[in-house]
């Protein structure tokens, strides 16, 4: 709505300006799209950083108010504009050049322009992703890079564009008016004119200036973003991948009679951090004392000495995309060497033998079930690849009814409905007579600030940990709903965060220290009789990945195999040493952002046939 006011106020604007001064015709054209700009931009940066009316994209909820405001604004815009124009052809300002030639050197301030938009875009949008996203590592940025963009929240792409973009353009608007106005500045001494500024001097410090800024921003881009090591991805290799993965093919995988039915449901950013500092936590209060309790019951891996805590972050394993990933293969996420070696129908990870295709191959049922579209990051495509998963989605949802066609709540719908439909799902899986995997994920604690239920109570002053704390709440009822089914007795239930947080905002907000080691919410609970048995003593003082829980998983479901290790995970019930355990955490992250010629030639392609 703002930005349609402000092309009309701009056309009104040209008219009035038309009228007053001499313009020939061939150059009203620019001078419109001048006022466009001039007006629209100057007046929303105001309504934004002034009045405080920041949804420029969604001026519709700031209703007549908010629309009389822009018309105002806009108006007095409009009229400075008008003023400073008449101060300049009166020479009140300075001296307009009449320069001889009529062809104008335009190129040289076009590409000046141009040079300092990109130099803000670059600056302005790193800042951004490092504020939304925290500080992303080489492999999740490749990842984001090269991954299907389908399902990306439109929240996001708003913020994006409300955000560093909006203000890269009236950056660039400003340093536009100063290039592209014509002028030279003179010094009258001794009843002498001198010239020290004059339109060659202009366009060369235009193009300086713009050159500097955008040189400085790729420099500043490359070190957030870690460029040097992803360039050291596709320049060095490592064998560790190669030396320690184990082929699932080969590992003489057996099945307990009675096959064990898997219930995995990973939660969007939920740490052990949101716990008390008794409990291994960073918290004065336990902010999700259900999941304690949860944990409690069942068998939690803890990088802490009986405190509750979880895995160690590992290159390619810190974001949701990745974490499904190593879970189910057991390995890092790797940067592929191109666009097209992941993400496409039929083509993700098309080498790896994943647990959606063990179980498929076992007779499993499978569905996966999002709030969200599946879409984005290619899991649809890695879901319907390793085991020809049942998808539903926000999609799905949409599709079948179980939302209205124009229902959209955060990223599709919220996680009230998510559980209500997985009560549905899996009722009708214990239903099949087979042995079933449903596996889930919830959104709600997604960052911006997570999507505060209704029904949710706000005993915290910030609105995430009220997010967090709702959220605890209604994965306890659930799985208390699963525990009271018949089907639960022969039902294994893992629940994990899938990464770490990214609210940022949070963690400022609770003063978090920066040496604190916070950790994945992770627990199993009614694990297969063969591994209950075991020594709890395991679960504590462990150094563990994302990756080790793809053998953990199929020994909770009372599955034997050859050894204790599947693909470069360990299986954590065995108490035999992980990658970490054995080899450290800094010289495994090292050696994993470097290329991998058996994941390269094995696991992002199909594997050749003999």
């Amino acid at each position: 709505m703002f930005i349609l006011l402000g092309i009309f106020l701009s056309f009104a604007l040209t008219l009035a300006e038309i009228r007053l001064f001499p313009v020939s015709k061939s150059s009203r054209w620019r001078m419109g799209l001048k006022n466009a700009l001039l007006v629209t931009v100057f007046s929303i940066a105001v309504m934004k950083y002034i009045f405080g009316f920041p949804r420029f994209l969604l001026a519709r909820q700031y209703g007549v108010i908010g629309a009389a405001l822009f018309i105002g604004v806009g108006t007095a815009v409009g009229l400075s504009v008008l003023g400073v124009k008449a101060l300049i052809v009166k020479k009140m300002a300075f001296l307009a050049e009449k320069p001889e030639k009529e062809r104008k050197k335009t190129s040289l301030k076009v590409t000046a322009v141009v040079l300092f938009m990109l130099g803000c875009l670059i600056i302005f949008l790193t800042q951004w992703a490092i504020a939304e996203f925290g500080n992303l590592s080489a492999d999740q940025l490749l990842f984001l890079m090269f991954s299907p963009a389908a399902g990306t929240p439109a929240a996001d792409i708003i913020n994006a564009f409300e955000g560093p973009v909006f203000l890269s353009t009236l950056l660039t608007t400003v340093f536009g008016l100063f290039v592209f106005s014509d002028f030279r500045l003179v010094v009258h001494f001794k009843a002498k004119e001198t010239t020290v500024f004059n339109d060659f001097i202009h366009r060369i410090v235009s193009i300086c200036a713009a050159s500097v800024l955008l040189v400085g921003g790729l420099i500043y881009a490359m070190d957030r973003f870690h460029v040097p090591a992803i360039i050291g991805s596709y320049l060095n290799t490592s064998d560790i991948i190669d030396s320690h993965f184990v082929d699932p093919h080969d590992a003489n995988l057996r099945f307990p009679e009675k096959k064990r039915n898997l219930i995995h449901i990973y939660l969007e950013s939920v740490e052990n951090s949101y716990m008390s500092k008794e409990l291994g936590g960073f918290m004065h209060v336990d902010m999700i004392p259900e999941l304690t309790q949860l944990a409690r019951e069942g068998y939690s891996f803890s990088h802490l000495d009986h405190q509750f805590g979880g895995p160690t972050p590992a290159i390619g394993t810190t974001w949701s995309v990745a974490s499904m990933v190593n879970m189910s293969t057991g390995l890092p996420m790797k940067a592929p060497n191109n666009p097209n070696d992941y993400g496409t129908p039929g083509n993700f990870l098309p080498g790896a033998y994943a647990l959606g295709d063990i179980l498929a191959e076992q007779g499993y049922e499978q569905t996966l079930m999002f709030g969200a579209d599946a879409d984005f990051g290619g899991l649809t495509y890695f879901y319907q690849t390793h085991g020809d998963f049942k998808i539903m989605d926000y999609k799905y949802a949409k599709k079948n009814g179980l939302i209205p066609p124009n229902y959209l709540v955060w990223w599709g719908f919220e996680d009230d409905k998510l559980f209500e439909f997985a009560k549905d799902e899996i009722t009708r899986l214990s239903q099949t007579g087979k042995p079933f995997n449903f596996t889930m994920e919830t959104a709600d604690t997604h960052r911006p600030d997570g999507y505060l239920s209704p029904l949710a109570s706000t005993p915290h002053e910030n609105q995430y940990a009220n997010v967090v704390s709702y959220s605890s709440q209604e994965v306890y009822k659930f799985v208390r709903w699963i525990q009271e089914q018949p089907f639960y007795e022969n039902t294994t239930v893992i629940i994990i965060g899938d990464h770490l947080s990214m609210e940022s905002n949070f963690f400022k907000f609770y003063n978090f220290d920066d040496s604190f080691q916070r950790s994945q919410y992770n627990v199993i609970l009614n694990p297969d009789p063969s591994v209950a048995t075991r020594d709890k003593d395991i679960l504590f003082n462990r150094v563990w990945a994302n990756f080790d829980m793809f053998p953990t998983i199929l020994s909770s479901l009372g599955v034997q195999y050859d050894g204790s290790r599947l693909g470069i995970g360990t299986d954590l019930f065995s108490g035999d040493k992980t990658l970490f355990e054995e080899l450290g955490v800094e010289y495994v992250n090292q050696e994993l952002e470097k290329g991998s010629p058996l994941f390269n030639s094995q696991i992002l392609r199909k594997p050749q046939k003999p």
